[in-house]
């Protein structure tokens, strides 16, 4: 008689809702990674790490990791800064400068990446005044950090955002009360109250940097050993039609972005913790 008193789920069909959802995932996301991992599979591991560890693999993945992470610092200090701008000024403008923050959203990152091609270009509306100073930004590892920290800004900034919203003007009238100059009111009231989101925004934007591909082949140069992404040399080896070097390094670009995914929801988390206490 125990099936009687057996909790009814509150969802009704679940278990259908839970079968095309398990479907959906599997279709979308589990098969077509399985297959990446099978193929790599099939690689001794000497054949998998001599395709992963040749001088032009590891240049690739010095750039395109260091790139995605001095993009997202950059993002994460401005990120914060427009953030800030946007939640506390009341500036002229401003819904149109809020609409603005997520174009990188919706325009297709070609489009972003032919556009500061020719803006940073020697010929360019800032080139031509930066390459004078010897900066030269277009068709070099900064023109990467630039088209990087492009579209990663949004995640910082929409993730900031809202906690910022949330967060009491009261707090910091009564640190300034308390004699707290403007730095130390940063330091000890708004930095630890929008770390968690600062950090999960951190790690938004370096993942999706690191997985960037249209915004950034055409400010790039794309001069192997130099100023050639990961992304796109997994596109030449496919070309070449060799298919065992590019899954193993593309295996290892879902390693290190499972690692920060990972992260993110330990940030998350982290910081839904630190908000109940």
């Amino acid at each position: 008689m125990d099936f009687l008193f057996k909790q009814r789920s509150v969802i009704p069909g679940f278990g259908l809702a839970l079968g095309f959802t398990i479907l959906y995932l599997s279709l979308i996301v589990l098969i077509p990674l399985s297959g990446l991992l099978f193929k790599t599979a099939t690689l001794s591991w000497e054949e998998f790490w001599g395709a992963v560890s040749s001088a032009r693999v590891l240049a690739s993945f010095r750039l395109t990791f260091g790139a995605a992470l001095v993009a997202a610092l950059v993002n994460g200090v401005f990120g914060l800064l427009v953030a800030w701008v946007l939640v506390r000024y009341p500036l002229p403008g401003k819904r149109m400068v809020d609409a603005l923050i997520d174009l990188p959203f919706a325009l297709p990152t070609a489009v972003a990446g032919i556009t500061l091609a020719g803006l940073y270009s020697g010929n360019g509306w800032i080139g031509r005044y930066l390459e004078p100073l010897g900066i030269k930004v277009a068709y070099t590892p900064l023109g990467i950090m630039v088209a990087l920290t492009f579209i990663g800004l949004p995640f910082v900034v929409r993730t900031v955002q809202p906690v910022l919203e949330d967060m009491e003007k009261e707090m910091e009238e009564a640190a300034a009360c308390l004699g707290a100059n403007r730095w130390q009111t940063f330091a000890r009231v708004i930095l630890p109250a929008t770390t968690p989101a600062l950090l999960t925004g951190f790690a938004l934007a370096y993942a999706r940097a690191i997985g960037e591909y249209g915004s950034v082949i055409f400010i790039a140069g794309n001069m192997p050993m130099v100023s050639e992404i990961t992304p796109l040399l997994i596109i030449t080896k496919l070309e070449q039609y060799d298919y065992a070097g590019a899954t193993a390094i593309a295996t290892v670009m879902l390693a290190f972005s499972f690692l920060i995914l990972l992260s993110i929801n330990l940030i998350q988390w982290w910081s839904r913790r630190h908000a109940e206490r």
